[in-house]
């Protein structure tokens, strides 16, 4: 009976999840990163189409796990050449200057099956700041090609004026053309790295 405890716990570990101690490249054609901010009476919908990451995942031990995560500003897009190339500029986003926004991890805590809390530098527009995000892990699988896979998502919302942007313009009748929070949604698929074959 004294060895009993010792037994479930070694049986916990090996029923771990096949993450443990493996490191994940992002897939940006099978992922997204978008955000909403209002504009007048309604919101405006965009995406990043150029990122890249890296998750070390250890499913025995969440909190030594590691994500980093960097976006090309340059790849913003709202479907509006005209907008896009605003966004581009000083006003916004200034990406010949700061031309990456970043995100890498320092701190992981488990909040219960499948969810975590992921804290971190969060970097935009040149000013980085704590933050934390809800991540929640969809699982693992293997694809056609024999590679495994990962799923992860998570959203968020940050004050843009906190990261100085904060062009706006005043209305004729009262208040302003855009609103200062923005809300972000990350949807991600990540692929396994293989280890590479062990020279002789």
């Amino acid at each position: 009976m004294r060895k009993l405890p010792f037994v479930l716990a070694a049986a916990a570990l090996m029923a771990q999840p096949a993450l443990a101690a493996d490191t994940y490249a992002v897939d940006k054609t099978h992922s997204e990163v978008s955000f909403q901010i209002r504009h007048l009476m309604g919101k405006v919908r965009g995406y990043f189409t150029d990122f890249s990451g890296t998750i070390n995942a250890d499913a025995a031990k969440p909190e030594a796990s590691t994500v980093e995560f960097t976006i090309k500003a340059t790849s913003i897009s709202t479907a509006n050449e005209y907008r896009d190339k605003h966004l581009r500029s000083a006003d916004f986003f200034d990406v010949e200057k700061l031309p990456e926004i970043g995100f890498k991890s320092t701190k992981i805590k488990l909040l219960g099956k499948d969810r975590y809390e992921v804290t971190g530098d969060f970097t935009l527009h040149g000013v980085t700041k704590p933050l934390t995000l809800p991540v929640t892990f969809l699982g693992t699988a293997k694809d056609p090609w024999g590679n495994d896979r990962a799923g992860f998502e998570t959203t968020a919302t940050v004050n843009r004026k906190d990261y100085g942007i904060v062009w706006n313009k005043a209305l004729d009748a009262g208040g302003l053309l855009l609103g200062d929070e923005v809300a972000i949604s990350i949807s991600l698929e990540a692929i396994k790295k293989k280890e590479a074959p062990a020279t002789k």
